[in-house]
C-alpha cells in the first residue's frame, strides 16, 4: 500500500508559498489545504494577501475565505475540519499540499493540538479586565515574566493569543510554553516540510513591495469597509488595525502604511523563528523554490 503524503509548504510572509504550492500540486496532480489563517475570511481579501484568481484557478484551494469574521472558528475548528478533508483527499490522491504561514495551525494539522488546563472562568475576567484598563503592553510584560519563552515566539501585537497563553500560565502557574508539544498525535499520513528561505533584506523587501502593491489594489478602501467590525479578533490584523488607527486619526496615512510594514517584519521574524525550531524542515532557495523542491522530493515520492 502506498504511504499517503501531506507536503507542508512554510516560510515567512512574502517569500512565495502560494506559488510554489501552486506548482507542487500541478505536478503531483493533487489540491492545495491552506493553513493561513487570515485567508479564512470572506471580507478580508487583500490584506491578507490570498491567493490569485489565477492561482485558484491552477490548483483547487481549501480553506480560503470559507468563513465570515463574524463566526468563531479555533484552531481546533480547523484541525477536525481539515482533517476530514485530508481523509477524502487522500482517497483520491496519494499526495496533498499544505500550505501556510501559521505555524500553529501547520504544527495542530500535522502533529495534533496540544492539551491544556481548563480555564477558571474568574481568570479570565480578570485579564480581560487588565487588557481593557491596561492595554497590551500591560500583558506583554505580565507574560515575559511568567513564560518568557513564550514571550519570545508568540505574536504579541495579538490580544487573543497573549491573553491565552497567559490563561493557561496562571490556571496551574506553569507556562503556558510548557503545554506545547506534549500531546503528539500518531497521523495516517506522513508529513514532508519544505521550507523557504532567503535573505533577510529580500524578505523585508519583499514585504514592502507587497504593502505598496496593496495599497494600490485598494486595501484602504476594504479597511474602510470593515472599520465598525474593528473590535473583532479576524481584524486584529496587521494590515487592518494600523488603517483603523488611521482612520480614527491617530496617525497620518504614511504612518499607518510604515507601521504596517513594520509590523509585517516582526511578523516574518517570529515565523522565522517558529519554523526554524523544526528539524525536519529540508530548506529551499526563495529564487530557485519549485526546482529545488521538486529535486529533493524525487527521492522521497
Amino acid at each position: 500500500m502506498i504511504q499517503k503524503t501531506l507536503i507542508s509548504v512554510v516560510g515567512p510572509t512574502a517569500i512565495g508559498k502560494t506559488a510554489l504550492a501552486v506548482g507542487l500540486a500541478n505536478a503531483y496532480d493533487t489540491e492545495i489545504i491552506s493553513a493561513d489563517s487570515r485567508q479564512f475570511y470572506k471580507e478580508m481579501s487583500i490584506g491578507t494577501a490570498v491567493p490569485s484568481k489565477e492561482e485558484l484557478a491552477a490548483a483547487k484551494h481549501h480553506f480560503i475565505q470559507h468563513i465570515s469574521i463574524f463566526q468563531d472558528y479555533s484552531v481546533g475548528d480547523f484541525e477536525k475540519e481539515a482533517l476530514v478533508c485530508l481523509d477524502e483527499l487522500f482517497q483520491k490522491k496519494d499526495v496533498v499540499v499544505l500550505v501556510g504561514g501559521s505555524g500553529l495551525y501547520v504544527d495542530t494539522l500535522t502533529k495534533g493540538l496540544d492539551q491544556f488546563p481548563e480555564v477558571p472562568s474568574a481568570i479570565k475576567e480578570s485579564l480581560q479586565k487588565d487588557f481593557n484598563e491596561k492595554g497590551i503592553t500591560y500583558l506583554q510584560n505580565l507574560l515575559k515574566e511568567v513564560d518568557p519563552v513564550y514571550h519570545n515566539k508568540v505574536d504579541l501585537e495579538n490580544p487573543m493569543r497573549v491573553l491565552r497563553s497567559l490563561e493557561v500560565s496562571l490556571t496551574e502557574n506553569k507556562p503556558y510554553s510548557s503545554y506545547i508539544g506534549n500531546n503528539k498525535k500518531e497521523r495516517p499520513f506522513r508529513t514532508i516540510y519544505i521550507g523557504i528561505d532567503a535573505p533577510r533584506a529580500i524578505v523585508y523587501k519583499r514585504i514592502e513591495d507587497r504593502v505598496d502593491i496593496m495599497i494600490q489594489e485598494g486595501l484602504l478602501e476594504e479597511a474602510k469597509a470593515l472599520v465598525e467590525h474593528k473590535k473583532l479578533n479576524a481584524l486584529n490584523t496587521v494590515g487592518y488595525k494600523e488603517l483603523f488607527s488611521y482612520f480614527d486619526k491617530e496617525c497620518d496615512l504614511e504612518t499607518a502604511i510604515s507601521e504596517i510594514k513594520k509590523n509585517t517584519r516582526r511578523f516574518a521574524k517570529r515565523q522565522g523563528t517558529w519554523f526554524r525550531k523544526n528539524q525536519d524542515i529540508h530548506w529551499v532557495s526563495w529564487d530557485k523554490a519549485l526546482e529545488q523542491a521538486l529535486e529533493l522530493l524525487k527521492n522521497e515520492i
